[in-house]
């Protein structure tokens, strides 16, 4: 709901001295709360809305999202881990899946039969670190 000075302000007051860097995306103001609404984070009691991030694809389909109460921080490794793996399942057009905590260059599951309740033969969690 934040107005786009007050995203400018973290930003560059915030963000920047943390990470060295500019936010490499646009940032969606939603000062009338129309969008929160529509995504179900608008809180009416209080009049904002709680922290959400959504991934939609290309076609505009929402492929995931998170939503924490406001003193919950975020987790960016998570978000761009998420949107790799999303990346990549698109790309290979359903004949690649990531398990859970998967992370760029390390192997992927073949969906498959065979594969329903034998991921454990093929994957372990350690593959994830």
């Amino acid at each position: 709901m934040d107005s786009v000075y007050v995203h400018k302000m973290w930003n560059d007051h915030e963000l920047a001295k943390m990470t060295g860097t500019d936010i490499p995306f646009p940032m969606l103001s939603d000062q009338d709360g129309s969008i929160g609404r529509l995504y179900g984070i608008y809180d009416e009691d209080s009049g904002v809305e709680t922290r959400g991030r959504f991934i939609i694809d290309p076609d505009g389909i929402i492929q995931g999202f998170e939503v924490l109460t406001p003193s919950v921080g975020r987790n960016i490794d998570e978000a761009i881990r998420q949107l790799k793996a999303f990346r990549l399942v698109r790309a290979a057009n359903g004949t690649e899946a990531t398990p859970a905590g998967w992370r760029e260059g390390k192997e992927t599951l073949k969906p498959s039969p065979d594969l329903v309740g034998n991921v454990w033969k093929v994957w372990k969690i350690e593959d994830a670190r």
